[in-house]
């Protein structure tokens, strides 16, 4: 039992309504059920703007990265000493990915583009992206189908 509770029950309190208060986290709340709900009505909007994404990318930390071993081994920490260092410099380094995929310079021009960043149960940091390129950069196949859709789709090549 939580401790408030367990007051409660002992002072004579059996009524709930006077206990606690209720509180509803808006959708500006970065984690909260409103604001994944919100993210992902929004990028289900675009899809059915713009169509399927082109690409599915995920980009994974790894703490063997030179940045992270460099910074770490004159003071003798493991990575799971200083989690906040791999946090920083993956997320550094999604920033200039996203930035040079929105630039043009990896896959060609873009229309639109959505990543969420989670934290895998060992703690690592992993980014998944969708790009939505625009037809003149779409994936081709070697028969010059485009590869949008799924090997269910009669186009898949």
């Amino acid at each position: 039992m939580y401790k408030g509770l367990r007051e409660a029950i002992l002072r004579g309190e059996t009524d709930s309504s006077t206990m606690g208060k209720r509180v509803v986290l808006p959708s500006s709340f970065a984690g909260g059920p409103r604001y994944m709900i919100q993210n992902y009505q929004d990028a289900m909007a675009i899809c059915g703007w713009i169509d399927y994404p082109d690409l599915f990318i995920t980009f994974t930390c790894n703490y063997e990265w030179p940045e992270v071993v460099d910074f770490l081994k004159p003071c003798n920490l493991k990575p799971e000493d200083r989690p906040n260092l791999s946090s920083r410099i993956f997320k550094i380094k999604v920033d200039r990915l996203i930035k040079e995929i929105k630039k043009g310079k990896i896959f060609g021009e873009i229309r639109a583009l959505i990543y969420t960043i989670e934290f895998q149960k060992r703690g690592l940091p992993h980014a998944h992206i969708l790009v939505f390129l625009k037809p003149v950069f779409m994936v081709m196949a070697v028969q010059g189908k485009h590869l949008s859709g799924g090997p269910c789709q009669p186009h898949y090549a």
